[in-house]
């Protein structure tokens, strides 16, 4: 009999004690400006705490990654919409619990620890609150850093169609289709500046089958940029 190799990483809610330890990984990975602050972070743990999850490294016991999230009605904002729009400003302070979409504002791993799955599991712990709150959906912004480099010659539905047939890759929408998400737009002017990503950004989508009805099955199809 085969054993299953234990998890390198647990996931958990965020506590206050971890604050720090994301504040610092930010600082590794955006510059001082987009870094994750601490007032921030409190207004996300306020607001909505069963939405932000830290990965743990069962070897260290360090914070190895970390998702925040916040729940919004969709029906209040426009897909073309930018990511200060969706987080009112990176506080949360549009979090609205009588929503059913589940807004995938960050994830992000330790320059460090890249590779080991960890961003998986922090997206599985996301679609586990998903289905535990009996949301319908998952939708983000998904950053397009591999765009920059074919911009001269694709436009960046080509690129996007591109990377959801696999005959291109790109370094954070590959990564979220493999975790189930599915296109269904583009946003432009999502984060800016976002040099590599020409300022664009795919909306992405992930439905939640088990309250999903027939009817929002079938409209979900509909909206998929691969269904077009």
């Amino acid at each position: 009999m085969t054993r299953r190799k234990r998890a390198k990483v647990f996931v958990r809610t965020t506590r206050p004690e971890d604050f720090s330890a994301i504040e610092e990984m930010s600082r590794l990975i955006y510059d001082e400006q987009l870094a994750w602050s601490r007032e921030e972070l409190e207004s996300h743990q306020r607001l909505f705490p069963e939405g932000q999850f830290v990965a743990i490294s069962r070897k260290t016991g360090e914070v190895v990654g970390t998702a925040m999230s916040l729940i919004v009605s969709w029906e209040d904002y426009d897909i073309g919409d930018d990511y200060i729009d969706f987080t009112a400003d990176s506080t949360f302070r549009n979090h609205d619990p009588n929503g059913r979409t589940l807004y995938g504002a960050e994830v992000f791993v330790h320059p460090n620890r890249q590779g080991m799955g960890i961003g998986s599991a922090l997206y599985n712990a996301r679609q586990e609150l998903c289905k535990r709150l009996g949301l319908l959906r998952i939708r983000a912004g998904a950053r397009l850093p591999g765009y920059d480099a074919v911009a001269d010659r694709m436009n960046i539905y080509d690129y996007v169609r591109e990377v959801i047939a696999g005959r291109a890759y790109d370094p954070t929408l590959s990564f979220q289709l493999r975790q189930g998400f599915r296109v269904i737009g583009i946003a432009e002017g999502y984060l800016a500046p976002d040099l590599e990503s020409r300022n664009y950004a795919a909306v992405i989508e992930w439905l939640n089958t088990r309250v999903a009805t027939e009817q929002e099955i079938a409209q979900a199809r509909e909206r998929y940029l691969d269904s077009v």
